[in-house]
């Protein structure tokens, strides 16, 4: 089982110099053969191979001496890397590939030669050398797989680790304690117990400072050194609240999996809900995909059961103790009396409480969520579905699809 783990590092001012070479050559090997493959399909309607862009690599070396500076197998990676953007391009899960910048985050992959030293250093192959690592828990027991060097916009330095422990992945069950997750932007989680966990919103909390440092910059004249420090404490403040968010879904998403055996949440479309312009920076810092990714990964390790109803399952406009339609209730309702069973529902809960039993339902069926529309991820674009998503010809939690 493949485990990556994350750790800071803090290289020498020596160091510090190879890395920005070693960032700048796969940086500048990526861009020229992604104008090579674009511009040979262009005129040839073919691509190039990454066998025969990795053939190119001696020859750039010989023209381009400061290629030799980098080690070898990392300019290899940069290669297959782009050839794995094209494939995710040609089969609909990406964006055709894009040209790097060196004002964004830096990246050079090692594949193998690394090496821990008594888990305070890391040694690695080429110039580069021992590098000083601080490591916040205990790295899995394995071999090292791949370690992925990374600068941050606030020149921070990162080393990912992907570790393989040599065991196989536990297999799900599903006995044991079900709860379902209604997410939102009030409160971050609902849960079907009735548990709230509100949310933070990070972006809101730092955005007066984040406004003034923005100010500052676009003060600065373009090109001077002042405009480099003013970009570096935006990009601080930045990295701040990218952090402490993922702090809070981390610990959530750990909670949530360590108390239950079966998590359910509804299959978001994120993508098309930032389209609103009036929610879209809320929908933004929620972080709502991310969080399903972290729930999913780690239900998966645990041997737990990590389930996603279709999202046009109307958990928000049925009674959980009748499954009865609900009349139409503003977003200001946040509860209601039901008309049917004559209780008082909270609109949160009841929604949670219907995405678990939707959730149990399908898990008992041994199938997923329905969609009279058919599928909503054409060529698999886009967060893969937890499960697979079949077409009905009756409505999803209507008692006629129940029976």
């Amino acid at each position: 089982m493949l485990k990556a783990t994350k750790v800071r590092i803090y290289p020498t001012a020596e160091q510090v110099s190879q890395l920005s070479k070693d960032f700048g050559a796969t940086r500048w090997l990526w861009n020229q053969s992604l104008s090579l493959m674009s511009q040979t399909y262009k005129e040839t309607g073919k691509g190039v191979s990454a066998y025969d862009m990795k053939k190119r690599i001696p020859a750039l070396k010989q023209e381009f001496e400061w290629l030799k500076e980098t080690y070898s197998q990392c300019l290899q990676q940069a290669v297959l890397h782009l050839s794995q953007a094209f494939i995710n391009f040609f089969e609909g899960r990406a964006k055709y590939p894009t040209f790097k910048s060196k004002f964004a985050r830096q990246s050079v992959q090692y594949p193998q030669n690394v090496k821990m030293l008594d888990g305070v250093a890391i040694k690695f192959p080429g110039n580069l050398g021992t590098v000083r690592a601080k490591l916040h828990r205990a790295l899995p027991t394995g071999a090292i797989k791949t370690v992925t060097v990374s600068k941050t916009p606030d020149e921070r330095y990162y080393a990912s680790l992907l570790i393989d422990d040599g065991k196989a992945m536990p297999e799900s069950s599903s006995d044991g304690k079900a709860v379902g997750l209604d997410l939102g932007l009030i409160d971050f989680v609902v849960t079907s117990d009735g548990s709230k966990f509100h949310n933070p919103k990070h972006l809101q909390k730092h955005a007066k400072n984040l406004k003034r440092k923005q100010q500052k910059l676009s003060r600065k004249q373009k090109g001077s050194k002042t405009r480099c420090k003013a970009r570096r404490l935006v990009a601080k403040v930045h990295s701040k609240i990218a952090r402490v968010r993922e702090d809070f879904l981390h610990k959530l998403s750990r909670k949530l999996v360590n108390e239950n055996q079966v998590v359910v949440v509804e299959n978001l479309a994120v993508k098309n809900m930032v389209k609103n312009h009036t929610l879209a920076k809320a929908i933004s810092d929620a972080g709502w995909g991310k969080f399903c990714t972290m729930l999913k990964y780690k239900a998966e390790f645990d041997g737990k059961t990590y389930l996603e109803i279709d999202r046009f399952f109307p958990s928000s406009h049925l009674c959980s103790n009748t499954l009865l339609s609900l009349p139409k209730l503003a977003l200001s309702v946040r509860s209601f009396l039901c008309p049917h069973c004559g209780q008082r529902h909270d609109r949160d809960v009841n929604a949670a409480i219907n995405i678990k039993n939707e959730g149990l339902r399908l898990l008992a069926l041994g199938i997923s969520a329905t969609a009279n529309r058919g599928s909503v991820n054409p060529k698999g674009a886009g967060r893969k579905k937890a499960m697979h998503s079949e077409v009905a010809s009756v409505e999803v939690g209507s008692p006629r699809s129940i029976a």
